[in-house]
């Protein structure tokens, strides 16, 4: 009889080298090297951090950035902590296109006797190609492992297309995509609040839950990134990816472990049984002054706002909407996902005859992430009417600190595990489900900032369903 691995975190060779391409840029300063800070802090960077980028610093100027990027995003670092940072860290200052440049490199991880690196490429995605083939002109390809930030391609085309060109140089199981949600403690816990409590499973499907809705929303605009938000738009920036990898969690089948391949397999059953999204079934929105952001074009019709309707044509889904929307300039900052289950089949308790509120579960993903059961409970006095009350845990305070996503997306990376990354088909899946609103765009809706986005999304909605307002 087969077994499972006994580590079924881990597939590949540790990493003996982290190589940051893009790294005098906005993701390194914002993300990256607080991470590095954080897993130093843990003790779990032991390697050396070679940065490549086409500014002609110095090292010296680079690890000035680094510590001013690890003090504005730690509160009190510690600094003999920022000094280990500092100690690894190496900057190779060039153009892409030039051949020394890489040989640089080579010379660079030779002289750390470096045979498993990890190429973290923080750049623009237009680069992706030719920093993966650059690599490979120098036999860099054979002795790592590549890590892709999104966005995988603009449409299932571009996708297949970067795929193609990645798998030209590294195998699959060398390439990790990331997916920063993936990443998240809180969006990670779905899968265990789902497979490790026995309450939970024999509702989970369509004989009890009558809906689930996903929620992405920001009270902030695009923050002086017109030009490059108003090329992608809230359905590839945020849908395809981020919310459609919360509702593979949310839907998936138990795997048959907790290794990466089980763990991808069934995120892929969901999106084959997943019906592509039409456009009657999404509506786009604009907050009022978007096409005033520096860089936005004249007459934009990019959305900051989409919802859409989604259907699982599975055993365990068939028949239960799935909404999901994401926007910018709402009323509130939240990341939530919201189980609503069928009403009891018949009004017993309630001697007013006003029908109870159904039960729900809210996994609360953002910031304070944690979980609550909305529950009814009996009303005080003499009649059997019932009212609902929550019954809630916040995740900070009764499990303490928890890791940031990408220092665990880093230590992952550099471990060699795979499980929190997106493998090809699933990603072109994605975008299969995706592709017929791209083709054919709806109308974009206006709506004003601090709102809910545009009234026409209630179009999308089931007869009797309605939006849930997030927790905040």
């Amino acid at each position: 009889m087969s077994r499972l691995p006994a580590d079924p975190r881990v597939d590949q060779p540790a990493a003996d080298a982290l190589v940051l391409f893009g790294a005098t840029g906005d993701l390194a300063r914002r993300k990256l090297f607080p991470a590095l800070y954080q897993l130093t802090r843990h003790g779990e960077l032991d390697v050396p951090v070679i940065g490549v980028a086409r500014s002609d610093w110095t090292d010296d100027r680079f690890c000035a950035q680094a510590r001013s990027s690890i003090e504005d995003a730690v509160t009190d670092p510690d600094p003999a902590v920022v000094d280990r940072v500092m100690a690894r860290l190496h900057l190779i200052g060039g153009d892409y296109a030039d051949r020394a440049t890489w040989e640089g490199l080579r010379d660079a991880l030779d002289s750390h006797d470096s045979s498993q690196a990890v190429f973290y490429m923080a750049i623009p995605p237009g680069m992706f190609p030719q920093v993966a083939t650059s690599l490979a002109s120098v036999g860099l390809n054979e002795r790592g492992r590549i890590v892709v930030e999104k966005p995988f391609g603009r449409d299932v085309g571009s996708a297949v297309e970067l795929n193609e060109t990645l798998h030209s140089v590294f195998p699959e199981e060398r390439i990790f995509r990331i997916d920063h949600y993936l990443g998240k403690e809180s969006v990670e816990a779905l899968l265990v609040f789902r497979f490790s409590n026995t309450l939970l499973e024999p509702v989970w499907n369509r004989r009890y839950v009558r809906s689930i809705q996903v929620t992405m929303s920001e009270t902030i605009g695009v923050e002086g990134r017109g030009a490059f938000y108003d090329e992608i738009g809230a359905l590839r920036d945020v849908l395809q990816n981020h919310l459609l990898q919360v509702v593979s969690l949310l839907a998936m089948e138990p795997p048959v472990g907790p290794s990466a391949q089980f763990l991808h397999d069934e995120q892929a059953k969901v999106f084959a049984a997943m019906r592509p999204i039409e456009p009657d079934e999404v509506v786009r929105g604009q907050y009022v002054g978007y096409r005033d952001e520096p860089g936005v074009a004249d007459g934009s019709d990019t959305e900051t706002f989409v919802a859409a309707r989604l259907e699982i044509d599975s055993w365990r889904w068939a028949g239960v909407p799935w909404y999901v929307r994401v926007g910018k300039g709402l009323a509130a900052s939240a990341i939530e996902a919201v189980v609503e289950f069928q009403p009891p089949p018949r009004l017993l308790f309630d001697e007013s005859a006003t029908p109870p509120d159904r039960n729900l579960v809210r996994f609360r993903l953002g910031s304070r992430d944690g979980v609550t059961f909305a529950l009814q409970a009996k009303t005080p006095g003499p009649d059997l009417d019932s009212q609902p009350v929550d019954v809630a845990v916040d995740f900070e305070t009764a499990l303490g600190e928890r890791q940031g996503a990408y220092e665990r997306l880093l230590a992952d990376a550099l471990a060699g595990s795979p499980r929190r990354f997106a493998r090809t088909d699933v990603v072109e899946h994605t975008w299969r489900v995706v592709q017929p609103a791209l083709d054919a765009p709806s109308a974009v809706h206006p709506y004003f900032r601090g709102s809910w986005g545009p009234a026409e999304a209630d179009r999308i909605l089931v007869a009797g369903d309605h939006w849930f307002v997030p927790t905040v």
